[in-house]
């Protein structure tokens, strides 16, 4: 059993999909106030670094909740962070609704990247393993990208889109994990997980 601090439903469904149990460990709704949890973008910061810091914060942070509330079984806790790149800049999650066009845009017709941390801590023990993807977008006019701005799919997903939902039919070629694009690289996962004595099937 571990704690997943994480809110995404995805990360939910690809642990249990591989037989992990888990519980839920979640931060306060809205804006995190914690500098230790910032997920804005460093000046000059490259992608992996930026997925590792904020995958290790948000596990730090996790950890610090089960020490500060009595009772809580000190089990290991899993963060995760997941960040689109194109040419040198970061795309995070979407501000607004232009900004979900804007970097729908870029992406069209490219070869990007997908990086997703994952970072499990216990103790005085933490861990991070990146998994980098290579994802082909199709071309997209502005017609296919207003209708899946209006989804409603791309808010709150790294570089704007979800290529579990409507975005699958935008992507001609995946190199890499797909578990991984999604937003929790199931093998770097579970061997993280496994040097903290989790036994995964």
């Amino acid at each position: 059993m571990i704690y997943l601090a994480s809110r995404s439903p995805r990360r939910r469904e690809l642990l249990g999909q591989v037989g992990i149990k888990f519980e839920l460990l979640l931060f306060r709704e809205g804006p995190r106030q914690d500098p230790d949890t910032d997920e804005r973008v460093h000046p000059g910061e490259q992608p992996e670094d930026y997925v590792r810091r904020v995958a290790l914060a948000k596990a730090s942070a996790a950890w610090h909740r089960v020490l500060m509330r009595r009772g809580m079984r000190r089990m290991p806790v899993l963060a995760a962070d997941t960040t689109v790149a194109l040419a040198g800049e970061i795309l995070a999650k979407p501000a607004d609704r232009a900004d979900a066009e804007r970097m729908l845009r870029l992406l069209s017709g490219t070869r990007h990247r997908v990086l997703t941390a994952v970072a499990v801590g216990q103790e005085q023990r933490f861990e991070v393993a990146v998994s980098e993807s290579l994802v082909t977008f199709a071309t997209l006019d502005d017609a296919r990208i207003h209708s899946y701005v209006n989804s409603g799919e791309p808010y709150d997903k790294a570089g704007g889109y979800a290529i579990q939902g409507r975005a699958a039919a935008f992507v001609e070629r995946l190199e890499g994990s797909y578990s991984g694009v999604m937003g929790l690289p199931l093998y770097e996962t579970a061997n993280l997980l496994r040097l903290f004595g989790v036994t995964v099937p």
